[in-house]
């Protein structure tokens, strides 16, 4: 199959997702065409079967914003007449799915005929796509997709909820890598560079936006640190970044935490970390979650949207209400507290993460992309 990912080519769970998934396709054999405005963060080699197509968008004095739908589409239609592109697999409704639909349109007046499968991640439709401006286009989009996923069941409850959908949204939840992820070797971590011998780590990856509830990671960790000898890694940037830096200095803590920033050595942090902390407001699925418990580190959050799909109580970590952050911290000192009690939680998770290894995912996607394709040529 000749297959074109649009995604968000940032830090973010879609294109995470997308980009891995896209990987994963052309060592199957696929040609896949990633077409966004920036090559993605995890795409660190092109190879004969993985191109990118960058979206330019001109600068022109009449439009005080940009029109990158009107870009992205007519781009897509020019790489899949050009490449024969078979697939149209976008990631986030807002605006892909949208400047799908007009690709598709567009390509029709030609004959050519353009399966497009739309892939709901979590805020294109509770956050953004349930904006009063942006809903009506949402929802025409999700409907004129020929085939809809979500990437988990609390996601899909909440389209047919917010949107009126009339077509089947199929869950497919986000996957990870797990035997690449346990092949890295602890010793390249230089855990002492972090913290003491004595001293657990704890560790938070985020966009640290508002929905994240960044200043619930630090109380989490100031009461754990008062019972145990801690550190914090906060991974991740973004507006609530110096909200947490001035709580750690208010609480006095500034030197027990860390904050790395952006990075792409996660699979290094979280290789060296004991207990992942996920306090979210909502999440759709908790892709940093799944990926904190492949490398078999155990995972305090909230029992909010679709994270109870992926993390276990009791098993893989524990969930708590949000806001409730004398209840995560008395998880988390449960679990750290006694080693015995901790390394069974690191073999609890990582037996979870298997459950969504992309071997396990894989097929579920081909199985729909095939079924696009015999639609299409029907």
């Amino acid at each position: 199959m000749k297959i074109a990912i649009v995604c968000y080519p940032t830090f973010g769970g879609s294109g995470v997702v997308a980009t891995e998934l896209g990987l994963e396709l052309a060592r199957l054999g696929h040609e896949v065409h990633f077409i966004t405005y920036k090559q993605p963060v995890r795409l660190a080699l092109l190879s004969e079967n993985i191109h990118y197509h960058e979206v330019n968008v001109p600068e022109y004095p009449l439009f005080h914003y940009q029109p990158y739908e009107l870009a992205l589409s007519s781009k897509l239609v020019d790489m899949v007449k050009l490449y024969k592109i078979d697939l149209l697999h976008v990631h986030y409704a807002i605006p892909h799915a949208y400047a799908g639909y007009m690709a598709k349109q567009m390509l029709a007046t030609e004959g050519i005929s353009l399966p497009m499968i739309t892939t709901l991640h979590g805020t294109d439709i509770t956050l953004v796509g349930n904006h009063p401006f942006y809903k009506t286009a949402v929802s025409f989009s999700i409907n004129e997709s020929d085939f809809v996923t979500s990437v988990s069941q609390s996601l899909k409850d909440d389209t047919y909820k917010l949107f009126d959908i009339k077509n089947d949204i199929h869950v497919i939840p986000n996957f990870i890598e797990v035997e690449e992820k346990v092949t890295f070797s602890p010793q390249q971590c230089r855990r002492n560079m972090m913290a003491k011998d004595n001293e657990r780590i704890i560790t938070h990856i985020s966009n640290f936006r508002k929905v994240k509830r960044i200043p619930d990671v630090v109380k989490i960790f100031d009461l754990i640190q008062k019972e145990i000898p801690a550190k914090l890694m906060m991974v991740g940037d973004g507006p609530e970044r110096e909200v947490a830096e001035r709580m750690a200095t208010e609480l006095g803590i500034q030197d027990r935490i860390i904050f790395f920033g952006n990075s792409h050595e996660i699979d290094k942090i979280l290789n060296y970390s004991d207990l992942f902390l996920l306090p979210s407001e909502t999440e759709s699925f908790g892709l940093a979650a799944l990926e904190a418990m492949s490398c078999s580190v155990p995972v305090i959050s909230t029992n909010a949207g679709g994270l109870p799909e992926v993390n276990e109580h009791g098993f893989s970590g524990y969930l708590s209400d949000i806001g409730d952050v004398e209840s995560m911290a008395n998880q988390a000192l449960e679990i750290l507290k006694d080693d015995l009690t901790l390394k069974q939680f690191k073999i609890n998770a990582f037996e979870r993460a298997k459950m969504f290894n992309i071997n396990a995912i894989m097929p579920l996607y081909l199985d729909l992309y095939q079924k696009a394709l015999d639609a299409a040529n029907d």
